[in-house]
């Protein structure tokens, strides 16, 4: 499977955790998201899935996606799966429609710190009936919940998993269900606010804008000079950043799938997370860019 390693842990486990080999694709400097030219260059015949990041809800170009995989199969006779990681891109949308709505298995977090949040849990998006079914019995066990179980009368062509949502999590999700909207506009409006405020300051590059896409902004992205003192200074000031995760090819556990990956060298260790959310009033986020505009 060809994945990014520029992700939360939980994007590439799972590849691990079902005996298959995971390659790295390279990572575009620009939107932080995987480098489709890379992707297209490292799809052989044995690629059997790609999965794709909207890394921070910043959508990846769909349209071009399609190509890549609608020539690969073209090239190899076998169509790639491609699965979206969608755990930070609740609201974000690609050309106008919602990501979901593209045609890929689809894969959302519901954790307690997403812009939709039931405490836990999460989504799969299907692009086919098929999957959809196969998908619903393997998340009990591969049992019919309509199956007769008072008398044994029932059977399991497909063993699954014990992955159903709790209900204390879906009434969790129900209720911000209603208000989510609004905290996600009040998160875009927040980022507006620093894509102006901190235009060009030395030492700070911003990621891609692009005019098709609109991103969630589960966090906001900054590319620095000297990492460690700028976030010495935001501490200093009151103000936490983060690096979120380690580049995934890092780890031990995947140290033989290592490769050169020149992209996501050039970014990685300038990269850095300043909060954006709904929970940010216009004074803190003024003191944050105040404080980012002061230097380091």
């Amino acid at each position: 499977m060809l994945s990014t390693p520029l992700t939360f842990e939980a994007t590439n486990w799972p590849i691990l955790a079902h005996g298959l080999r995971v390659r790295w694709v390279d990572v575009d400097p620009a939107t932080l998201t995987i480098d489709l030219d890379d992707l297209a260059a490292k799809i052989t015949p044995a690629t059997r899935a790609i999965v794709v990041v909207h890394w921070l809800g910043y959508p990846v170009d769909l349209n071009r996606l399609r190509e890549i995989v609608d020539r690969a199969e073209e090239a190899h006779g076998f169509r790639p799966l491609v699965i979206e990681d969608c755990a930070q891109a609740w609201g974000a949308t690609y050309r106008g429609s919602p990501l979901g709505n593209h045609g890929n298995v689809c894969v959302y977090s519901f954790g307690a710190i997403k812009i939709l949040t039931c405490g836990s849990g999460g989504l799969i998006v299907l692009p086919d009936e098929d999957l959809h079914r196969r998908a619903r019995l393997r998340r009990w066990l591969g049992i019919e919940r309509q199956a007769d179980r008072v008398h044994g009368d029932y059977d399991v062509a497909e063993w699954g998993y014990r992955f159903p949502m709790n209900d204390i999590s879906a009434a969790i999700g129900l209720s911000n269900l209603e208000i989510v909207d609004g905290l996600l506009a009040r998160t875009r409006r927040n980022a507006a606010f620093y894509d102006k405020e901190l235009s060009g300051i030395a030492g700070v590059e911003h990621t891609e804008r692009a005019d098709d896409r609109e991103p969630s902004f589960w966090a906001y992205p900054l590319k620095v000079a000297d990492r460690t003192s700028f976030m010495r200074k935001m501490a200093d000031a009151g103000i936490m950043t983060s690096i979120i995760s380690r580049r995934n090819d890092a780890h031990s556990c995947v140290a033989a799938a290592r490769g050169e990956l020149p992209g996501l060298d050039r970014v990685h260790d300038r990269v850095v997370y300043v909060p954006v959310g709904w929970w940010l009033s216009e004074e803190d986020r003024a003191h944050i860019a105040d404080t980012i505009r002061s230097g380091w």
